[in-house]
């Protein structure tokens, strides 16, 4: 045995004999102290382990990856770590009884269903009993509060629990948020929140809500004095708070104060970044007018007076013959607001200072006929602003038996469609209408045995009836010259019509489940159209097949809308968001969030910069499409806005809906007015409702104004408003 062998079995030797000796010196009464000492170790480290435990099971519950790894990495090397250092920090984060006892009590408490009932009947009794400065603010906590409390209780099995939680205070949220809790209500086991995608990003995703600062700590200091743990929890996971400095916001602007936040934002804010032209086209025809001088003369003014008494004169013998004169009493409307507005022509006309951009498309070339008739109507068209509003021409139909589900207005208001449950198209010659001496649009009940057929002078039927579909009409639209018509059905097909020749001339099939609504481009040729499958498309008259499936929305896209110059697509869905794609590419190029509620109609501003979009809820809000940010809500309407119109020169605003009424808005002032001053001041200017036009109870379906600026609108006449 060498020597370094020899001295290591030395070492171990004398090692094992200064143990043994130090071992047989232990004392009675030192053992009984480590036996002590033993015991309260090992409840320490039980206690410890109880509470790391239940940690873990909260991170790994919540989705926390990130965080519970961090912790099972701590866990480890607290697991390989003997040293003293180790057990007095044990030792320290064990000294603190409130901060143990309230982890333990809040994981404890998301098997109680009880505190969930508990926890938001206070709350929600503490925030209607709030100063009413602040407590328009604090209400709008409870609504995620609410439902997450519910969705919470489905996610453990709590079923009964939480239906019994739902049906109690469900009222309370009833008028602003139906349409979400019909959905909800669906809810029924932990497997329909995955499969419901409402569901589903609902709890994925975040709520945005705009609080004051003195209402933010109120709720604090309410959350902390109560210890309401799992309230606080709740608000934690699934509420965003953009706390403002200075007073609470106003009340109407709780429309834009609560919005879905989270991945759908943040993919939002990227998409936004994105560059757009949003300007005109160039070389358009209002260029060619402005370039031509544009305005008439005093004598064409003095031919045009000389006109209006000729069709004064016409209108008076057309009246006393028992006829309506319907075309005659359409033009007389546009020329007797006065030469003024013609001379203003240019003042207020955000189209003349627009950017120009080209064409991503091929675009059609427009008749000479039709042109040397636009222009004219460009000629004469009335300059509207908030002192100068338009006349209105209202269609009714009556005798529709709720079979009416879409209308639509041609371009010069000579021309209205209806499109029918029974899966019909009926379309009425105004011109015509006024020569039969009648002035009501006749639904369903006129009907007779020869319907299947065109409308003839033998049926003496006042409208073409267009006939194809094999399922309900749910929209239908002109071409810009009016010698086509566009419409689509529950049969998940869309259809062309000649007007001319009272004729089907083609069937386009594509989308797979039915099409709720189809428009056609600004310059004709082209169309889109937006179905319950999720996607919306794009097509040209001359393809069967679609140029372009544009894909992305969550839900149904319920309406689409092109820009003035023909290079993005506009879509409104039933998931609550509106997004613009690129026609060229079929890329998503802007995503604008903020409306509570699906989306069911959207309109253009002439200049191409701003867009207005109404939802079911009955507000509208525009839309900076430069940014996509929200420019203001315009919150007026009770029920569903089915129709936006933007005048010709983009001063007026028009909204039909549900409520049987028709809204005049003034764009400049909600553009103008800045947010920060209206803050300051409180006002709600930006808000600003010129006009409401009631109707003898008919909902409002279809808004069109002319190309000089006279406002038509339609709707079937119902004894249920």
């Amino acid at each position: 045995m060498d020597r370094r062998k020899l001295s290591q079995y030395l070492k171990k030797l004398a090692h094992g004999y200064l143990v043994n000796t130090k071992r047989k010196r232990i004392t009675e009464e030192d053992r009984r102290h480590s036996r002590i000492s033993k015991r309260h170790t090992k409840k320490t480290e039980m206690d410890e382990e109880v509470l790391d435990k239940a940690v873990f099971l909260y991170l790994k519950k919540k989705g926390f990856t990130q965080t519970e790894q961090i912790f099972q990495q701590e866990q480890q090397n607290k697991t390989n770590k003997n040293s003293s250092s180790s057990i007095n920090a044990t030792d320290v984060s064990l000294s603190d009884p409130d901060l143990a006892k309230q982890i333990l009590a809040f994981s404890q408490s998301e098997s109680i269903p009880t505190l969930y009932q508990d926890g938001y009947s206070k709350l929600r009794s503490w925030t209607y009993s709030s100063l009413d400065l602040y407590k328009h603010e604090l209400l709008r906590v409870l609504y995620p509060v609410f439902i997450h409390c519910f969705m919470d209780l489905i996610a453990k099995g709590h079923l009964q629990e939480a239906r019994a939680f739902f049906n109690t205070f469900r009222e309370d949220h009833e008028m602003m948020h139906s349409r979400d809790l019909t959905k909800l209500e669906g809810v029924l086991s932990p497997s329909h929140l995955e499969e419901m995608e409402f569901a589903h990003t609902l709890r994925k995703s975040k709520v945005n809500i705009k609080i004051c600062q003195y209402s933010y700590d109120l709720l604090l200091q309410y959350l902390h004095k109560t210890q309401s743990i799992t309230m606080l929890g709740i608000i934690n996971e699934h509420i965003d708070f953009q706390v403002s400095p200075g007073q609470p916001s106003s009340i109407s602007d709780d429309a834009e104060a609560f919005s879905l936040v989270g991945s759908g934002q943040d993919a939002a804010n990227l998409i936004n970044q994105k560059e757009i032209h949003w300007g005109l086209l160039e070389d358009s025809l209002e260029d060619r007018l402005d370039k031509a001088g544009g305005l008439l003369s005093d004598s064409e003014k003095a031919e045009g007076d000389a006109k209006e008494g000729e069709l004064d004169e016409n209108k008076k013998k057309s009246t006393e013959g028992g006829k309506q004169g319907g075309p005659l009493k359409k033009l007389k409307k546009d020329k007797v607001v006065g030469g003024a507005g013609k001379a203003a022509r240019g003042e207020g006309d955000k189209s003349a200072a627009a950017p120009r951009v080209k064409p991503e498309l091929t675009l059609p070339t427009i008749p000479t006929d039709v042109e040397h008739s636009i222009l004219e109507d460009l000629r004469n068209r009335v300059q509207l602003n908030n002192s100068t509003l338009p006349s209105v021409s209202f269609y009714t139909f009556i005798n529709t038996h709720n079979g009416l589900n879409c209308s639509s207005i041609s371009h010069d208001g000579s021309l209205v469609v209806g499109g029918f449950s029974d899966s019909s198209l009926k379309v009425w010659d105004m011109a015509k209408l006024g020569r039969m001496g009648t002035s009501t649009l006749q639904g369903e009940n006129d009907s007779g045995a020869n319907d299947n057929t065109h409308g003839t002078n033998s049926t003496k039927r006042s409208y073409t009836l267009y006939q194809g579909h094999s399922g309900p009409v749910y929209s239908a639209s002109f071409s810009p010259f009016g010698d086509f018509l566009l419409s689509s059905s529950s049969d998940s097909t869309i259809r062309l019509w000649s007007t001319k020749f009272n004729a089907n001339v083609v069937c386009y099939k594509g989308h797979n489940y039915p099409v709720w609504d189809v428009q056609f481009s600004p310059l004709g040729h082209y169309f889109a159209s937006a179905s319950h499958d999720r996607t919306a498309r794009i097509w040209s008259m001359d393809r069967i097949q679609p140029l372009r499936i544009l894909a992305g929305h969550l839900s149904d896209v319920d309406c689409v809308q092109w820009h003035m110059n023909c290079n993005y697509l506009a879509t409104g869905s039933s998931d609550k968001t509106v997004r613009l794609w690129d026609v060229q590419t079929g890329e998503c190029i802007r995503i604008f969030i903020g409306h509570r509620s699906m989306i069911l109609s959207l309109a253009m501003s002439p200049d191409g910069r701003y867009m207005a979009s109404g939802d079911e809820d009955g507000t509208i809000m525009m839309w900076d499409v430069s940014n996509g940010r929200c420019v203001t809500p315009l919150v007026g309407h009770t029920s569903c806005v089915w129709s936006l119109a933007f005048s010709c020169e983009g001063s007026l605003l028009a909204s039909g809906s549900a409520d049987s009424t028709v809204k005049l808005w003034d764009v400049n002032t909600s553009i103008k007015a800045p947010k920060t001053e209206e803050n300051k001041s409180g006002s709600t200017n930006r808000l600003r409702s010129l006009k409401t036009l009631p109707t003898k109870s008919t909902p409002v379906y279809a808004l069109r104004f002319s190309r000089r600026n006279l406002l038509f609108a339609a709707g079937a006449l119902s004894t249920n408003v």
